[in-house]
């Protein structure tokens, strides 16, 4: 590696890694902001709160690595600038390309990385990320009791305390309503103090109560075990006096509850490419699937269609149905050779199907077909078969001409006589020819003349209506599956983009740090945060066009990285040409070239005027 090499990866690396994680730990806490509420009460160890954060790093991670390579690249070459490094490498006749050659060959290799990344880990965290963060959302808040106010967060218990002491132990004042007989506040136990510990690994509260009371409204026990029912309306009220009493409640609905990650993975952040091409292949045949039968039964739709109607179907459609027909009349598959044969008895009980009637043919087949012979690797019993004796050919003509010779006798059948009945003669009618045509427009005159009552309109709507509704459910389906298609058409391109975008991001940082010879962390943030806002809004409303079916998905996802990927190539040639860009005289010259050729045309037009 050269010295100029070493140079400018030197620049560029610390940057690089300080504004990577500095980005990282932005867009998380961002990120974290938007799921405080949720997080904060549920008494979550620390394990659990660095999971999350671990698997959101991860997940910020294609879009932080875009804003780390513009911002690093305006620090590196803004350096190189300022201390007029720059300067002494394009004097020492070293191009500003062959500059920017090595980190572009690393920013190439992080693009790799950044495609590993987003299609296999960035799946993952998402699945474990967004499961763990639902299970917290699932958790209840933790015990937290108030002084002169019920805690009502344990099932069908309600406690009220007075008084909490500085240790979080002693009460004052302890007041506990059992409602789990789902009978009304029939049981309360009152105390004057007592204390409050969870047990066993926190899965059991625990109180201690001294002096107090227990109260039981209800009916009497001693009526309920022998079957006795007192009177409507009496209620008996118990009340126990204790010294000390101990009352156990379970917690395991506080406890952190894992869900089975199978009902998250259907979700198109927690795809890989691989599978968001299954998905989107499913989908598409879902949809060409409601397509055929909403084609196919346009009989039961539309009464009017006879069966000689025909229909043309949609290219993709009918392809479609030609595959799929394809698909089932392919032949099953050939039995393997290690499947066991049947026993000749086996065989001979089997009952035997008979073979397919062919299309052209209007009558059954009567030829026994041919049986096939065993495979070599079954053992039968095989008797030969003799072949018939061949007579020579002038025994056989003596037996045709002596059969020739013989006189054939036919048996005429014996038809029993009928009894002869008189025959009536009828009057012959002559037929009268009749245009088909005519006849057929009488008969539709004749139904269109028929005066329609009630129950036929009733009917008639009712019909028209059903078949709207089926129709408007039928497009609601493909709808649907259009835009879940499309959803997941943006994911698989994002998985692209989002790596690509780094190219694009360094073709724009590189060159506007040599142009604007400024290091530091000033106007190189500045710029990046213009630019990388210029970015997120263009994701953005790339994807909410191509949802709306404004533009295709590919577009809507690639066009924030084009414009960008345009925007770098103009800043790099304005690099190489040295321009000014971020100067006053600069754009003071160009606008007294606005001004001078206004002059002149002005000037020409009075010209043209006069003569």
């Amino acid at each position: 590696m050269k010295k100029l090499d070493k140079l400018v990866l030197s620049a560029f690396f610390g940057p690089f890694l300080m504004t990577f994680l500095v980005v990282v730990f932005i867009l998380l806490t961002q990120h974290m902001l938007k799921y405080f509420d949720d997080i904060i009460g549920k008494g979550l160890g620390g394990d659990v709160i660095g999971q999350l954060l671990f698997y959101f790093a991860i997940f910020m991670t294609p879009v932080a690595l875009p804003l780390a390579v513009l911002l690093s690249s305006l620090i590196a070459f803004g350096n190189l600038g300022e201390h007029f490094e720059l300067t002494a490498i394009k004097a020492s006749g070293i191009s500003l390309i062959r500059a920017l050659r090595p980190i572009f060959f690393f920013v190439i290799l992080l693009t790799g990385v950044a495609f590993y990344a987003n299609n296999n880990l960035v799946p993952k965290a998402a699945l474990e990320a967004y499961s763990l963060l639902y299970d917290i959302k699932q958790k209840k808040p933790a015990l937290d009791l108030r002084e002169g106010a019920f805690y009502t967060g344990i099932n069908d218990i309600s406690i009220k305390v007075n008084k909490k002491f500085p240790d979080g132990i002693t009460l004052k004042d302890v007041i506990v309503y059992d409602h789990r007989k789902n009978d009304g506040n029939k049981e309360v136990t009152v105390a004057d103090s007592g204390k409050m510990y969870t047990i066993l690994n926190e899965r059991y509260l625990k109180f201690e109560l001294f002096r107090g009371y227990h109260y039981n409204e209800g009916g009497n026990s001693e009526r309920e075990v022998v079957g006795q029912k007192g009177r409507a309306g009496a209620e008996t009220l118990t009340r126990t006096k204790f010294d000390k009493t101990q009352i156990v409640f379970d917690l395991s609905s506080f406890q952190l509850e894992r869900t089975d990650k199978k009902w998250f993975q259907g979700n198109r952040i927690m795809r890989n490419l691989t599978e968001l091409d299954s998905d989107i292949d499913s989908i598409q045949k879902e949809v060409l699937t409601q397509r055929l039968n909403y084609y196919s039964y346009k009989q039961s739709y539309f009464s009017y269609y006879g069966k000689k109607d025909s229909l043309v179907y949609p290219l993709e459609v009918y392809r479609f149905q030609r595959k799929r027909d394809s698909l089932a009349n392919l032949p099953p598959e050939p039995v393997p050779s290690s499947s066991p044969i049947p026993s000749q008895a086996e065989v001979a009980t089997a009952p035997q199907k008979p073979a397919p009637l062919p299309e052209s043919s209007p009558k059954p087949v009567t030829e026994v077909p041919a049986v096939q012979s065993p495979p070599p690797a079954q053992t039968a019993v095989v008797k030969p078969i003799k072949e018939p004796v061949r007579k020579r050919p002038s025994e056989l003509t003596a037996r045709r001409k002596k059969a020739a010779t013989k006189p054939k006798i036919t048996k005429k059948p014996v038809v029993p006589a009928k009894p002869t009945v008189a025959k009536v003669e009828k009057p012959v009618k002559p037929v009268k020819r009749i245009n088909r045509d005519s006849l057929r427009v009488a008969h539709i005159d004749s139904i269109f003349n028929v005066e329609g009552n009630r129950d036929i309109m009733q009917g008639a709507a009712n019909m028209a209506r059903q078949v709207k509704s089926q129709v408007q459910n039928a497009n609601t389906t493909v709808d649907n599956y259009g835009k879940e298609l499309v959803t997941f058409e943006i994911q698989w391109h994002k998985i692209l983009a989002s790596s690509l975008a780094c190219i694009a991001m360094f073709l724009i940082g590189a060159p506007l740090g040599s142009i604007i010879k400024r290091g530091g962390l000033g106007v190189p943030f500045l710029i990046s945060i213009l630019f990388f806002i210029i970015y997120y809004v263009l994701t953005m409303q790339g994807e909410k066009l191509a949802k709306q079916g404004t533009v295709s998905a590919a577009f809507g996802v690639w066009m924030a990285d084009a414009i960008l990927l345009i925007a770098g190539l103009f800043f790099l040639r304005q690099a190489r040409r040295d321009a000014r860009l971020f100067e006053a005289d600069f754009y003071s010259v160009v606008f007294d070239k606005i001004k001078r050729w206004f002059a002149q045309r002005r000037t020409s037009k009075m010209a043209t005027v006069r003569q």
